[in-house]
């Protein structure tokens, strides 16, 4: 099934305040319900996930185009979002039963403190040095070696507030303190650096493989986030991650244990099999099949296979938010993460 187009929702906040966070849910949930009429009248047995059109989501792209939703007798619909927040709104509002890989976890995390409880996280996708997912990108002709070069240059980076708090912590570890990142759609970009619009960019995959292979960006440096955030270039940073509604978990509990079940089907796919399903881009990325043929996977890891470390960079991760008060309150990954 050929994912849906998105549409723009409100903007979300969190507060530890009861009559804020009742005023924010019904701004959503009303929001979001005028921009997704068809997905109000959809049955039942439809189960609808949001995806941000990034390379982290293939699980769902391959779940759907080689049938294994399907041979589990599910019928699971795509629907795509411009921002890992507006996926994260739709689920608040009901509109949807649950996010594809490559949602920002941060804003997961944002829902679980506007709506404690809101999901559970079911697989994740990590990234570091080697499993490429975050890079640092330039103009292709440009003459910048190092991060720290960049200090006050216009920095890009990808919509909502994990995209924006990531890009000023690594920017700020290499001595530009008073970073103000301009954010843009990811499929904006490259085109961004080759017209000179910013001098560099935080992004996510498969954006620098798109510029390499037109010549327009190179790719400054990888890793980021686990270098610089994380503190470990090695370490799992758990940017994202697929995850079921609680409230759908608890109204359809064989259908989402059966969903679940082939979700970590399709994962197994990709890991098993990564030039079978690199075609699955097509359709939900922005890029042509030349570029899925080139650009990296990430790692993932679903729920049962979380060890205690992976648990402790995650936490690390979601505590860098609290630290800066862009969460209200200390999130615990272990109490989002599903339990069969």
């Amino acid at each position: 099934m050929a994912p849906r187009n998105p549409h723009s929702s409100p903007g979300s906040g969190a507060s530890s305040n009861t009559t804020r966070r009742t005023v924010l849910k019904a701004g959503l949930a009303a929001g979001v319900a005028a921009r997704f009429p068809a997905l109000a009248r959809a049955q039942d047995s439809t189960i609808r996930i949001g995806f941000w059109p990034i390379a982290a989501g293939i699980p769902l792209y391959t779940g759907v185009n080689q049938g294994v939703f399907k041979q589990a007798g599910l019928q699971v619909e795509a629907v795509k979002f411009a921002s890992p927040q507006q996926v994260v709104e739709a689920m608040i509002a009901g509109r949807i039963h649950g996010s594809a890989n490559g949602t920002a976890s941060a804003a997961l995390a944002l829902g679980d403190i506007v709506e404690p409880g809101l999901s559970k996280i079911i697989a994740a996708n990590p990234a570091n040095a080697k499993l490429v997912l975050d890079e640092i990108l330039v103009a292709a002709k440009s003459n910048y070696k190092t991060l720290g070069e960049l200090k006050g240059k216009r920095i890009g980076c990808g919509p909502g507030i994990q995209n924006v708090t990531l890009a000023k912590i690594i920017f700020e570890k290499n001595g530009y303190a008073d970073v103000k990142p301009i954010e843009m759609p990811v499929g904006q970009h490259v085109a961004a650096l080759a017209a000179g619009q910013i001098d560099a960019v935080y992004s996510l995959e498969p954006t620098g493989t798109v510029g390499r292979l037109n010549g327009t960006t190179r790719t400054l440096e990888v890793g980021v986030i686990s270098k610089y955030v994380l503190g470990n270039p090695m370490a799992p940073w758990f940017g994202g991650a697929a995850s079921l509604t609680s409230s759908f978990l608890k109204a359809q509990p064989e259908l989402s244990k059966r969903y679940i079940a082939a979700y970590v089907q399709a994962i197994n796919l990709v890991l098993a099999q990564p030039q079978q399903v690199r075609p699955d881009l097509l359709g939900y990325t922005a890029i042509d099949a030349k570029l899925a043929e080139a650009v990296p996977l990430p790692g993932f890891t679903n729920y049962a296979q979380f060890t205690s470390s992976d648990l402790a960079y995650f936490q690390k991760f979601f505590d860098v938010f609290t630290e800066r008060k862009i969460f209200t309150r200390k999130v615990d990954v272990a109490s989002m993460l599903y339990r069969a």
